[in-house]
């Protein structure tokens, strides 16, 4: 097992307006001190050494970096860019400093840190967060492939080359273009986060962050079906259930990968955006690994 998971509730705090992007400036709730949530995947390749690293490390750098980073004369958009940027090149960095592991292991990092008002997405590699938002399902990430014609143009123009071999590879080896460690497909791969900001709505399902054991098989539309069916029944049932619909979302997916024969390691979190009201934390996350 190669993958890595990381749920961390409340892994900083403040108000929304420190936060950024709140919906209510000005209101009572957006001066209250509330809980910033943290949710990681991390897909290693090479051995499990970056993944795990990242797993334990990489919130607590964002955090550090956060309390670090000067919001003068930044824009909560442009805090939280270098923010994550700086978090994950340091993170890389103390792989390396920390001998954390060989040169020839990697990992992908997809990172999300959830506030009141915004969702906020930093990714690096090939796995991938969606949001269940009414009937759509939304992309908050995009993968990060070697033949993705910006990264190709990027890999070509510092000599670099991207070979076909089962999938579009860097030299014929690494499938993503871009990931923490790795240190022996440098400059061609990299540690640089694309991120993304989205606004919170009444709307919002789950978020369904998830290694590409899960993508490898499924869809982001067929995930999303899946979502809504399961989070449907389970919010109408009166059966009283000690699985959280969230949990029951998270066991469906892996149930339906594992059924479509994915070869991958398969990691999934399912955070239900609707338990605001209800419940206070019902995060919940499933890993399963294919011997």
């Amino acid at each position: 097992m190669e993958d890595a998971v990381a749920v961390v509730p409340g892994f900083m705090t403040g108000t929304c307006d420190h936060v950024g992007g709140c919906t209510m400036p000005g209101s009572r709730t957006s001066l209250e001190v509330s809980p910033i949530h943290f949710f990681g995947v991390y897909d290693g390749h090479g051995g499990s050494q970056v993944a795990k690293f990242c797993a334990e490390r990489m919130h607590e750098v964002i955090a550090e970096e956060w309390d670090q980073e000067a919001s003068d004369g930044f824009k909560w958009q442009q805090r939280w860019e270098a923010v994550m940027s700086s978090s994950f090149e340091r993170a890389d960095n103390e792989v390396l400093s920390e001998a954390a592991a060989p040169e020839i292991v990697g990992s992908t990092a997809v990172a999300v840190v959830l506030s009141g008002c915004q969702i906020i997405v930093s990714n690096c590699g090939d796995s991938r967060v969606v949001l269940c938002r009414g009937t759509e399902t939304i992309p908050l990430t995009v993968d990060q492939k070697p033949d993705r014609e910006d990264e190709l143009l990027r890999i070509e123009e510092q000599d670099g080359k991207v070979i076909n071999w089962n999938g579009a590879r860097v030299f014929g080896v690494l499938a993503m273009s871009r990931a923490i460690g790795d240190r022996y497909l440098r400059p061609w791969i990299i540690p640089v986060p694309e991120i993304t900001f989205t606004t919170r709505t009444d709307e919002d399902e789950c978020l369904i962050l998830a290694s590409d054991g899960l993508w490898d098989v499924m869809s982001n539309n067929e995930v999303g079906e899946v979502a809504r069916r399961v989070l449907r029944r389970r919010r109408r049932s009166s059966i009283d259930n000690e699985l959280t619909a969230a949990q029951t979302l998270a066991d469906s997916l892996i149930e339906i990968a594992v059924g479509r024969n994915s070869s991958d390691n398969i990691s999934v979190i399912v955070v239900d955006l609707k338990s605001k009201k209800k419940q206070k934390r019902r995060d919940r996350e499933e890993q399963f690994d294919i011997q």
